[in-house]
């Protein structure tokens, strides 16, 4: 169960994009191509009736002749060195010279660098008619002009270029679709091109999805290249976050007693105050999931309507809330390991020798707290609950399980269990602190107890979470979602629509 947990979350991080779903009617609404049937059309040829070329004998080219070989296809191969090449392949692939494995196919898969394309200009004459299917990558972002696949059009101009199958990796190849990304994206000039290429997806078990015209190739090949677009600034917020907090708890529990009482506590840097500053990040991090769903809704109670398009900055906060989540999660996580290991620390070792050591001298029998003991049970207990919930939340933010659940039980799962987790996450803030904050010696430098601080943004979406459930505010807002407006007359249509908000917020 973890494994597949795990490889999902690789997966969204390594390819985080989202398309849009098959609709019936228009041409717009159906960027899939790998849902028709092959079963009776006699314009589509049988997989075992098929042979397919594959220009290359590098990592992918190998990858590709396995899973076209598995699939039912006829596989010829075409290397400058055939007998050197051949034992790489599987034996039901055919390992000839690329002349000869030109002429026994129409369709070409091109798996050569773009520097290496030069080389197959003697195979001009044999490659007129074909389709040549481009599956290369650049090294880095726009680094040339055109697209790869441009570039090949131009070299080969009696041939239809199509690009696709490059956003898939070797491994997913070799391994089939079900243990890695499914789509497969195409772009060509011809649609018979794209529409032959689509059955061999489709029949290879990927689903294709229909680019557009070769123009969109450019961004194609540059999908691989970027690292984690959308967690950039999830990222960075998470970072700058983690900078402040750390800082304001080095000055409080390392600078503030070399200063004041000449300690040295520099040894508390690599654990303890790390672990003093992530349960700060995650808990602000939650709480910024939830609040641009609150300040959506002010903006559509003070304007009326729900029609009226947001800020770009709050368009941006809107669609990052599932990585910030996943980072609050990721955060809790480190500061659950953390607080594990804090007694298997040797200074906590000493710490409590030395702590026996003035009991026993001080004679003192019994050092028991009722207060103490009963703030850290329950400080522990809602903790735990708290991550527990944190999981559930991100484990449902995965594709795979978010497509298993109705809206209803997603919603339900993101919005109710989310806005409890925060408050569960509250409650074992406000336990830890218990008192302390009215406690005068928690002031180091007259700066407070830094969870005092992270209480800000939390109790203030939690108090507006409350104001919005308040029938009055509630009724005007419900009816402001389902279309109306503002100085309308009441009697227009009413609108409801399935809210593209994402994950992890649903004001």
């Amino acid at each position: 169960m973890w494994s597949e947990f795990l490889r999902e979350l690789c997966n969204e991080l390594a390819f985080p994009l989202v398309f849009p779903a098959r609709m019936p009617g228009g041409d717009m609404a159906k960027p899939l191509l790998g849902h028709r049937s092959t079963e009776g059309d006699p314009s589509v040829v049988p997989a075992a009736g098929r042979t397919i070329g594959v220009l290359g004998s590098g990592d992918f080219a190998r990858s590709l002749a396995i899973r076209l070989v598995c699939s039912g296809f006829k596989v010829v191969v075409g290397s400058r060195n055939p007998k050197r090449k051949a034992c790489l392949f599987p034996s039901a692939a055919e390992v000839t010279f690329q002349a000869e494995a030109v002429k026994k196919t129409d369709v070409i898969f091109v798996a050569v660098f773009r520097e290496h394309y030069s080389t197959l200009c003697d195979l001009a004459d044999v490659l007129a008619g074909k389709i040549l299917v481009d599956v290369s990558n650049n090294t880095e972002i726009n680094h040339h002009k055109e697209s790869n696949a441009e570039y090949l059009a131009s070299l080969f101009p009696a041939c239809t270029v199509v690009k696709g199958f490059n956003v898939v990796s070797a491994w997913t190849l070799q391994s089939g679709a079900r243990d890695g990304n499914k789509q497969v994206l195409i772009c060509s000039n011809s649609q018979e091109a794209k529409r032959t290429v689509a059955e061999i997806a489709q029949i290879m078990g990927f689903t294709p999805v229909d680019m557009g015209c070769m123009s969109s190739a450019c961004e194609i090949e540059n999908i691989p290249l970027r690292l984690l677009p959308a967690w950039k600034i999830p990222i960075l917020l998470a970072l700058g976050l983690f900078l402040c907090f750390f800082t304001y708890n080095l000055v409080r529990q390392v600078i503030h007693p070399y200063i004041r009482e000449q300690k040295n506590k520099f040894y508390k840097i690599p654990v303890e105050v790390v672990n003093t500053t992530l349960p700060c990040v995650a808990y602000v991090m939650l709480s910024l999931v939830y609040l641009p769903g609150v300040l959506a809704a002010c903006s559509q109670l003070y304007y009326g309507t729900k029609y009226r398009r947001f800020p770009d900055w709050l368009d941006q906060w809107l669609q990052h809330r599932k990585q910030i989540g996943l980072l609050s999660f990721f955060c809790a996580a480190l500061h659950a390991v953390y607080s594990l290991c804090l007694p298997m620390r040797r200074s906590h070792r000493y710490q409590l020798i030395e702590t026996a050591v003035k009991q026993a001298m001080e004679k003192k029998m019994n050092i028991w707290v009722e207060e103490e003991v009963w703030r850290m049970e329950i400080y522990i207990s809602v903790g735990i609950i708290a991550l527990g919930l944190l999981s559930l939340l991100a484990i449902t933010s995965l594709p795979s399980i978010a497509n298993s659940l109705n809206w209803r039980e997603f919603s339900f799962i993101q919005s109710t269990l989310g806005f409890i987790a925060l408050v569960t996450s509250t409650l074992h803030t406000l336990t830890y602190g218990w008192s302390r904050a009215f406690d005068e010696n928690q002031y180091k430098f007259y700066l407070p107890p830094t969870y005092t601080l992270t209480l800000l943004v939390p109790c203030t979406v939690i108090l507006a979470k409350v104001a919005f459930s308040l029938p009055c505010i509630q009724h005007r807002l419900q009816r402001i979602r389902r279309g109306w407006e503002k100085g309308s007359d009441g009697k227009g249509a009413i609108f409801t629509s399935r809210s593209s908000a994402g994950h992890w917020i649903h004001s």
